[in-house]
């Protein structure tokens, strides 16, 4: 047993990641422990090569990290003079592969039980760690191993073959290269599509003269439903329909029981974060990962406020459900308890190694820690409580009632709800990908009622393609295909962009031609690397891997005896041949030559260039006009992009007019000074003026606010960026 009272005065040291992490650990181990943080891993493959002995076992080549050697001297030091190391670095593969590492550099006992792992850096969380040491679990630092080998002959292999064959400076990933090609085909689907025209006739009626109005929508005819195609058969419909009674026919009255959603994943949460707050998956999982670690909390110290953020498991402690209730009763009263105790059952591939993310503290309201966090972690610890709190609360209850309108020989649907018991939705609701059409109450119908038409129209509606991937939707699709793990969605999605295959429009993830042209050699030349399938396979293997039914050296010679035979015949059937990425033409003429510039892509993004090079070398920044008029000079408001890819918005005239915003213009011009209005930041924002000397501001609704100054300080665009 580990002491942690202080009770014993020997210093033992404790590894853990972060600084952060670390400073939260200390407070709770106190007098007679040391708390360091090795900044994650300190030994990885080469950089340089593959580092993969794969004639003798995959044995991997293993190096200090460039730069920690300084680090790695002072870890040895502080160890030698210790009386024992403790390896607490994150619950997950990679947590115990650090560990493994340092292990082995700082000599520590692999057979020992100096292994402690914490779900939630609280007090009772790292007590309860420290009271259960265990010896390293080989099987989950294998199955670490085994991933990073895999992904390095990957690359390490395929990489080259892209240079040869596409463009110098190309790189492939296992998990990467199937993310792609979920985009890619998604791309081809929507170019495939074939718009139908179909139309919906929709009456606005009421009970009466001075009832209140309801949509109702044409289903069809007593027989069955109809289907109106063009506009000759909706106009010949709404001449027949100009002359009928409109009464009610059936009515159903019922009552509809809603369920709140479970508590968080790392899936569901990125996904959440993204449609809700507008996170891209890495930010989520940074802020995520701060909030875990601890933070400074006013009258509290530091403390982490949810539990670890990496895990597919929807379990949640006994003692978490009992605090949850307990705050649901004193909050909003029994009637908003279940009857029973809610429980979720999670996939049946989840590893379920470690709770649903959820706070450490249920009673922990996000209003009593707001002012002691930064914007980004309170909004995902509050958007984390209102989840996990939600779950536990009882469902929401709907009055609903569908009612058949009969007109002639057709029949109008109308539907609607009103809420009986608002349950969950008291405190929180989640987010869709789609909009989805609101529903009302329905005015009281009685079977026979004859209704007054105000309105009755005829609509056009075309059939759409399937939508473009969002970061929220590309999760949940890797996640429903068992491509990746928790730990791996963020950086995929962060590297197919930094690598330029995938690029954003808005939200929307779309596929840039490099990306679409490596995505068809793959496919052609490595079917099984870009196979949704394959990819999610091996994802099973690496887990049998993990839980010690799999060898991982068998695991690693089964994929590279059929990917070498399939490399060498890919390089035979391509000798000699290149592919051309094709590049896409833009409509600004090159004012040296007159050719029309083409778009590329370097080390900053994208830019335009002379298709003449090198006879004509001329190139230009891409910059995209808003037509907002600058609020310092006559000129108009363009949106450019830093070095660092983040967009931003300046005068044309530059660089004899100075100005430049991170805020987005609108539409809109400011009534006092006819200059742009600017979007402010955050949901339900307004707008504002930074005109000098103006001051306008609306809130959300519109309505002009009172503003405490004339224009609006803001912080300034770095030269760095």
């Amino acid at each position: 047993m580990i002491s942690i009272k202080g009770e014993t005065r020997v210093s033992k040291l404790v590894i853990v990641e972060s600084p952060a992490k670390a400073k939260t650990i200390k407070k709770y181990l106190g007098p007679g422990y040391e708390v360091v943080a090795s900044m994650g891993h300190i030994r990885d493959l080469p950089k340089t090569l593959l580092g993969v002995d794969i004639e003798h076992g995959f044995k991997p080549r293993y190096v200090d990290i460039p730069g920690k050697t300084a680090l790695i001297r002072q870890l040895r030091s502080d160890a030698a003079a210790s009386d024992g190391v403790i390896l607490a670095t994150d619950p997950d593969r990679e947590g115990e592969a650090i560990s493994w590492h340092l292990a082995q550099l700082l000599k520590v006992d692999l057979d020992g039980d100096n292994r402690v792992t914490f779900n939630e850096i609280t007090k009772s969380g790292v007590q309860q760690g420290m009271a259960h040491p265990r010896r390293l679990d080989m099987d989950l630092v294998n199955a670490q191993q085994a991933r990073r080998i895999l992904d390095r002959i990957v690359g390490y292999k395929l990489s080259p073959f892209l240079w040869k064959k596409i463009r110098k400076g190309l790189s492939a990933g296992r998990v990467q290269s199937a993310a792609v090609r979920i985009i890619v085909d998604r791309e081809d689907e929507i170019r495939a599509f074939i718009s139908e025209e179909y139309w919906t006739l929709d009456a606005l009626l009421a009970d009466g003269e001075k009832g209140k109005p309801f949509p109702a929508r044409l289903h069809g005819t007593k027989e069955g439903k109809l289907k109106i195609e063009n506009k000759e058969q909706a106009d010949a419909i709404l001449a027949e329909l100009g002359s009928a009674a409109f009464t009610v026919g059936t009515v159903k009255r019922g009552t509809r029981q809603i369920s709140p959603a479970p508590p968080f994943i790392t899936s569901t949460l990125q996904q959440e974060a993204s449609r809700k707050l507008g996170f891209a998956a890495r930010r989520t999982m940074k802020a995520a990962q701060e909030l875990y670690e601890g933070v400074e909390v006013e009258g509290m110290g530091a403390i982490g406020l949810i539990t670890y953020m990496r895990t597919d498991s929807l379990r949640i402690s006994d003692d978490a459900r009992r605090d949850g209730c307990a705050f649901i009763k004193e909050r909003f009263g029994d009637a908003y308890l279940p009857e029973k105790p809610r429980t979720f059952k999670s996939r049946s591939s989840a590893q379920d190694a470690h709770e649903a993310i959820r706070p450490t503290m249920p009673g922990l309201a996000p209003e009593q820690v707001k002012g002691s966090l930064t914007s980004d972690q309170y909004r995902l610890y509050k958007l984390i409580w209102d989840r996990f709190t939600a779950s536990l609360m009882a469902n929401c209850v709907h009055d609903t009632c569908q009612a058949d309108i009969l007109a002639g020989k057709y029949v109008f649907k109308a539907s609607g709800y009103s809420v009986k018991f608002d349950g969950f939705t008291v405190l929180y609701t989640e987010g869709k990908d789609e909009d989805e059409e609101e529903s009302g109450a329905l005015p009281r119908l009685e079977e026979g009622d004859t209704l007054t038409v105000k309105k009755l129209t005829g609509n056009q509606h075309f059939t759409q393609p399937p939508p473009r991937y969002t970061e929220a939707t590309l999760i949940k699709a890797l996640e429903e295909n068992g491509i990746g793990r928790p730990s791996t969605y963020a950086p995929t999605i962060t590297t197919i962009l930094n690598r330029e295959y995938v690029e954003r429009e808005g939200k929307a993830l779309k596929p840039t031609s490099l990306g679409e042209v490596t995505t068809r050699l793959m496919e052609q030349q490595f079917p099984e690397i870009v196979d949704v399938e394959f990819t999610a396979n091996m994802e099973r293997q690496l887990d049998n891997v993990e839980s010690g039914k799999t060898d991982w050296v068998k695991t690693l010679d089964d994929f590279y005896a059929d990917f070498s035979q399939t490399l060498a015949k890919a390089e035979e059937n391509l000798s000699g041949e290149r592919i051309e990425v094709p590049v896409e033409e833009s409509d600004v003429v090159c004012e040296l030559c007159g050719r029309k510039m083409v778009i590329k892509s370097g080390r900053y993004g994208k830019f335009l260039a002379c298709p003449g090079y090198p006879e004509c070398k001329n190139t230009k920044r891409i910059v995209e006009d808003t037509g907002a008029p600058c609020p310092k000079c006559d000129g108009t408001i363009v949106a450019k992009k830093s070095k660092k890819g983040r967009k931003f918005y300046g005068c044309s005239r530059y660089p004899d007019c100075d100005f430049v915003t991170w805020s987005e213009p609108s539409k809109e011009r400011c009534p006092r000074c006819g200059k742009a209005l600017f979007k402010k930041k955050g949901r339900n924002a307004g707008l504002y003026c930074l005109t000098e000397g103006c001051g306008y501001e609306t809130d959300g609704t519109g309505a002009p606010v009172e503003a405490e100054k004339s224009g609006k300080a803001e912080t300034p665009v770095e030269k760095g960026e």
